[in-house]
């Protein structure tokens, strides 16, 4: 992976941003996953378990959005390059800005909304199988369908958007070869 040797050199983002940012997606892939595979399953106690699985990590997933939401806030990034920003048009600029922004907002959406998902249809969130969490919307069948399509679209959104952000990253490694992504990998400062 080397450099042009016009490419400026970045500035990278903190070793505890970067963890954040890696291990957050790399389970969020996974939750993606296992939530798409667990769905189609038939009733079984197979199908009980992955729910389990799928809430103790959505749990995770909501801690660790706290945690990097709160490192992000008292950590200031590392700016876009001049050089970069100045050769990006105004709707990648505003993509680039608007996309963070979403993920943000979606890393708490999709987890709250199955949470309610999971309280509406009686099914208490109860963490590691240990620490009951509380239900914060009544026990109706009629809002557990709305909510289970809310935590849906809202998890196929986000796909779309880690898509798309993965999409950006490797356009700039590879057709803007301009050092963008060298600013989140793991490694040498």
């Amino acid at each position: 992976m080397q450099r042009s040797p016009s490419a400026p050199d970045t500035g990278r983002y903190s070793t505890t941003a970067i963890a954040l940012h890696w291990l957050l997606g790399l389970v969020l892939v996974g939750l993606l996953g296992l939530g798409a595979y667990m769905s189609d399953l038939p009733f079984s106690p197979q199908r009980l378990k992955l729910y389990n699985w799928h809430k103790w990590t959505g749990v995770a997933v909501l801690t660790l959005s706290l945690v990097r939401l709160l490192w992000r806030l008292s950590h200031r990034p590392p700016v876009l390059p001049a050089a970069i920003e100045q050769a990006m048009p105004d709707w990648q600029k505003w993509a680039h800005h608007g996309t963070h922004i979403a993920l943000y907002v979606l890393f708490f959406a999709v987890p709250l909304a199955g949470w309610a998902y999971s309280s509406a249809a009686g099914f208490p969130v109860v963490f590691l199988g240990l620490v009951p969490l509380p239900d914060f919307v009544p026990v109706r069948e009629s809002l557990a369908d709305a909510l289970k399509l809310v935590h849906a679209t809202l998890a196929f959104t986000l796909a779309g958007l880690v898509l798309v952000h993965i999409a950006a990253a490797l356009k700039h490694q590879w057709i803007d070869n301009d050092g963008l992504l060298r600013r989140m990998l793991p490694g040498r400062r």
